[in-house]
């Protein structure tokens, strides 16, 4: 019986984080790709992996690679964004994909103090916009309505991945 790995997607604004601990609260495994996985140099080039337009950070792959091969944990959720998803995206049995509705993603951004963005600060709202009109940042998946409360948006999750603890 092999684990399972599940990847959580979603605009800045949707949840990821707030789903993550909301995870970890219930005694999930989770990996915050933004903490846990993010390079600040890209392993090939060694290039600065700040591109000025505001792309989600590059994940290890060898890290994320060496968590999926770890059998001694039923589940790891890993939440957050990469630029690299395309090349990480087999390595998981489901990608759940966060959405809310414009005006919930506008109040959200709205609430976010400027540390909550990194070194890079917010990007334009045009630009997320667009980003939340075309899916262009985002990895094929299922969708979560993430709009709902946290409890309802978890449970959901948890039936989806066919994971056993609904605590």
């Amino acid at each position: 019986m092999g684990r399972r790995n599940h990847l959580i997607d979603g605009l800045s604004g949707t949840g990821k984080t707030t789903v993550a601990e909301a995870l970890q609260r219930r005694g999930h495994h989770v990996i915050h790709g933004d903490r846990d996985l993010a390079q600040r140099l890209d392993p090939g080039t060694g290039a600065s992996t700040a591109t000025g337009d505001f792309a989600a950070p590059l994940w290890d792959e060898d890290a994320v690679r060496e968590i999926v091969a770890d059998a001694s944990r039923p589940v790891t959720f890993f939440c957050g964004g990469s630029r690299n998803h395309a090349r990480l995206r087999h390595l998981f049995d489901e990608v759940l994909v966060l959405e809310v509705d414009l005006a919930a993603l506008d109040r959200r951004l709205d609430a976010r103090r400027d540390e909550d963005w990194g070194g890079d600060g917010p990007p334009p709202r045009e630009l997320i916009h667009r980003w939340h009109r075309t899916g262009e940042t985002l990895p094929p998946g299922v969708r979560i309505d993430a709009g709902r409360p946290v409890d309802e948006v978890i449970r959901e999750i948890l039936l989806r991945t066919g994971t056993s603890r609904l605590s």
